[in-house]
């Protein structure tokens, strides 16, 4: 099941027992109390613990729940989002293994499980790495960075990008030195800047694998995606665009690295700012 979903429902669930028992059964158990504590002549009123115990389980449960289910779901649903790193499509940036923040209000609030915004914020732009439920399979998350806005038309000739008819400034940044287990070391990394993004960004290049040539326009609400890690990533070029109501938020953090396969646990990456990450080039 939908994490998420299951959230909702676990919140929603825990909420409506405490306010059923408030309005309905609370008050005939503290009338119960109070006429037995008449009944026995005790001045002092009503004892506290057995208030207490009279509650049923499942509210005692529920009070407990309850509070930390509501924290999650509203951190979760509309400030931050925690995701794990699961493939190398965007290496050098991230690394499997890498634990990111998505910032989920960087492009409006939205309603959890329903996905419709509420309170739009801010656009998406180009170079944001961004996480987003992946259109052929909604229940998968996919993290891509935006190459192409809505009307862009978008060009790929073999290792180079045109945006617009206009040549993607990138160059050469010396040989990828490869993670804790040697993956793609020797590739070409290359700095690469998107026309109206603050700032450069690096990427992999493959120069045994020839990427061909392809050429999209991009629909109004959709985005053109593709992997920092260009000839190993299945984004855009290969299933299309990404619906601007497919946007789970933007990529903003890694707060921990740990992958089993490459030694465990990596305190350098943590903290990162995902935005300004370099790859180990030699």
């Amino acid at each position: 099941m939908d994490f998420e979903l299951l959230l909702v429902v676990a919140t929603l669930a825990s909420g409506l027992i405490l306010l059923v028992d408030r309005l309905a059964f609370r008050p005939r158990r503290l009338a119960r109390l109070a006429a037995e504590a008449w009944q026995l002549g005790d001045e002092a009123g009503i004892d506290v613990k057995a208030v207490k115990d009279e509650e049923p389980l499942l509210v005692d449960y529920a009070k407990s729940f309850f509070p930390i289910l509501l924290v999650v779901l509203v951190i979760r649903s509309f400030l931050f989002e925690p995701f794990r790193i699961p493939s190398g499509s965007m290496m050098p940036t991230l690394l499997v293994g890498d634990f990111i923040l998505v910032n989920k209000f960087e492009y409006g609030l939205r309603l959890p499980v329903l996905n419709s915004k509420v309170i739009p914020v801010d656009e998406p732009e180009r170079g944001d790495v961004v996480v987003f439920r992946y259109p052929q399979q909604p229940e998968v998350d996919y993290i891509k960075r935006i190459i192409g806005l809505p009307g862009d038309t978008v060009r790929v000739e073999n290792q180079r990008l045109w945006i617009n008819g206009e040549p993607v400034a990138m160059e050469a940044d010396g040989r990828y030195a490869g993670d804790a287990n040697l993956k793609h070391a020797g590739l070409t990394v290359g700095v690469e800047r998107l026309p109206g993004d603050d700032g450069p960004h690096q990427i992999l290049m493959d120069p045994s694998r020839n990427l061909g040539v392809g050429q999209w326009t991009v629909p109004e609400g959709e985005f053109f995606v593709m992997g920092d890690n260009r000839n190993h990533s299945n984004d855009s070029r290969y299933w299309g665009f990404v619906p601007e109501s497919n946007l789970v938020g933007k990529a903003v953090m890694i707060w921990l690295h740990w992958n089993w396969h490459d030694g465990g646990f990596d305190a350098g990456r943590i903290g990162r700012s995902i935005d300004v990450v370099e790859a180990d080039a030699q």
